[in-house]
């Protein structure tokens, strides 16, 4: 009893030490780094910029400068479908890449965990979007020429674009832990990404429902992205919301370095 007492306290103490996610920092560094050690990261970066002023400012989609609304209704709306393929075209190479060439094994012999390598890419990658999205700031100065938009409101929505990056990111992990080819990795992130935001679409609901119930229909709803992406674009700042993402994220992340772990054993 004491022995199993003293591996307990042992273990809980690694954790609040850090230990858990040992080399997190450095592993973070040296990602975050790579985006702009070569073109692909200013590749992504001007592809985004340009898709997502293209969406908000042309006639067919947007129609920003027609509306003339001090909002940014018109970017928020197509964020989530940007996302649902550029995110996992950044996830891709996080892990498909170490195991193609065999480094993998040997980053998890160095003295960094796996819990500490994985939350560094992650962490990584997160911020190269966030700083994508940083640098869509034209448009917030022209809604502000515009009149007197509702800052809060912008604020939920630039929220909403990072916790809907950081799980389509945790999404593409996955599936790159999962394989060593880098084209499967995306084509499976974008497949599972597309499922999770055509959850919530009214006629994907009316399908399920009619199919499988309307318990199921409920559960679907729920798991849906979009209606928690809209809920904070509305301005909605609530609880329940950032939970869904906060563990929706986890969930993903948890089961990326499962896979990882069992490469390891293997």
């Amino acid at each position: 009893m004491s022995t199993a007492n003293t591996a307990t306290g042992s273990s809980l103490g690694s954790w609040f030490q850090g230990r858990k996610y040992t080399g997190a920092k450095a592993v973070f560094r040296r990602e975050f780094r790579s985006y702009f050690a070569s073109p692909l990261g200013y590749i992504f970066i001007v592809i985004f910029l340009v898709a997502s002023g293209y969406l908000t400012l042309s006639r067919d989609f947007g129609r920003f400068l027609e509306l003339r609304q001090a909002d940014l209704d018109a970017f928020f709306t197509y964020i989530p479908w940007l996302f649902v393929v550029l995110v996992p075209a950044v996830a891709m190479r996080l892990w498909a890449e170490e195991r193609k060439t065999g480094s993998v094994e040997l980053l998890l012999t160095l003295p960094v965990t796996l819990e500490g390598s994985y939350v560094g890419k992650f962490l990584a990658g997160w911020c190269f979007l966030g700083f994508s999205l940083l640098l869509t700031w034209p448009v917030v100065f022209q809604v502000a020429r515009l009149g007197d938009p509702d800052w809060g409101v912008i604020f939920t929505g630039y929220l909403a674009c990072l916790l809907t990056s950081a799980a389509f990111l945790a999404i593409g992990m996955l599936f790159s832990a999962l394989t060593k080819n880098q084209v499967v990795a995306f084509i499976l992130g974008v497949t599972a990404c597309v499922i999770f935001l055509l959850l919530g679409l009214p006629q994907s609901l009316e399908a399920i429902g009619n199919l499988a119930g309307g318990w199921v229909e409920e559960v679907a709803s729920s798991v849906s992205l979009v209606d928690h992406f809209e809920s904070l674009t509305r301005g909605l700042l609530e609880l329940p919301t950032l939970l869904f993402f906060l563990l929706f994220t986890a969930a993903w992340l948890v089961g990326g370095m499962l896979v990882l772990r069992q490469t390891k054993a293997n």
